[in-house]
């Protein structure tokens, strides 16, 4: 059978009895690159930053290639290292990107406030986002932008099903609490 015809979970078999990196798991990369390359750019908001955490990730997949115990779904395992990839390059630069969203915000509401616009009202999604910490925020968006159910979420967080829902569930209140703090009117 050809590499293409066969499932992640042969594949993942395969790879990890190969000694490079040869068919079968130029194969994982190949299908994975898209979907990998797309959870790193929504969890990093940056393209740079996006390509650097799916190359870091294939790397971890190469060198890791013999862990895939089958306990889950390969692509289950695969977008797990894909989220703590992302959740670790996000705590690092986090400080910094903390205090940049901060100085931005600023920026962005001095302008509103010389418009005549009430303060808040500038205020996207990725800044609020922002506001989370970086599970949630990292829930929030594999959730609604990605479309994972909370079956994959939980796989993926090792929650139970229910634990995610209560987490998801938090985590937009908090964001439904700090904006109704900034517009008292939508309460």
């Amino acid at each position: 059978m050809d590499v293409v015809e066969r499932t992640d979970e042969e594949l993942a078999a395969e790879a990890a009895r190969e000694a490079s990196d040869g068919p079968a798991f130029a194969e994982i990369v190949s299908r994975f690159r898209p979907r990998v390359w797309r959870i790193c750019y929504r969890l990093l908001d940056n393209e740079h930053d996006a390509n650097d955490a799916a190359q870091d990730v294939f790397l971890r997949l190469f060198l890791q290639r013999a862990d895939f115990a089958g306990r889950s779904k390969y692509a289950t395992w695969v977008h797990g290292i894909a989220l703590r990839t992302c959740l670790a390059l996000r705590r690092g630069r986090g400080r910094r990107k903390r205090h940049e969203t901060a100085v931005a915000q600023q920026q962005l509401r001095r302008q509103s406030a010389g418009r005549g616009s009430p303060p808040g009202l500038s205020m996207d999604l990725a800044a609020m986002l922002e506001r989370l910490d970086e599970e949630d925020r990292a829930m929030l968006i594999l959730k609604y932008a990605e479309g994972y159910d909370y079956e994959e979420l939980a796989a993926l967080f090792e929650l139970s099903v229910s634990a995610c829902k209560m987490r998801i569930s938090r985590a937009r209140e908090k964001l439904q609490d700090q904006y109704s703090d900034q517009h008292p009117e939508s309460r």
